[in-house]
């Protein structure tokens, strides 16, 4: 049996992590960001239009609103609205069983799927804060 070797991000723990992936974002702003729990990123689903729209990419929060017509209600990625989509997206998925922020078990051809979502999203959206479980 092929043994794969482990991507460097899946080495890192889960503040390394965001932390490693804050400091490449040039949106994102220091002192201004707020930390959500998974159940409180829900609300910004777009299910309310006086809030906006949040999707989270490996724990960094992006304000989506401008793209309302794909991640709203009846928008073609509106399964990721209000939720961290990464596993989804390294997996070029929109199954909703895929839309978590586990990255367990995924290949390096899925990371580096994600790796060019999340540049895709910091270049586009602005990070409004993280997901934290606290």
């Amino acid at each position: 049996m092929q043994r794969t070797k482990a991507h460097p991000l899946n080495t890192l723990t889960r503040h390394q992590y965001y932390t490693h992936s804050l400091s490449l974002n040039p949106n994102f702003s220091k002192g201004k960001s707020m930390e959500l729990t998974p159940k409180q990123l829900e609300a910004y689903d777009g299910s309310d239009p006086s809030k906006p729209i949040y999707v989270a990419v490996r724990g960094n929060i992006y304000d989506v609103t401008t793209g309302k017509s794909f991640y709203g209600p009846g928008g073609a990625y509106a399964v990721f609205a209000g939720k961290d989509a990464s596993r989804a997206l390294a997996k070029m998925s929109k199954d909703e069983s895929d839309v978590v922020p586990n990255l367990d078990g995924l290949t390096e051809k899925e990371i580096g799927v994600l790796v060019d979502w999340e540049k895709k999203f910091q270049d586009k959206y602005r990070v409004v804060g993280t997901v934290t479980n606290n």
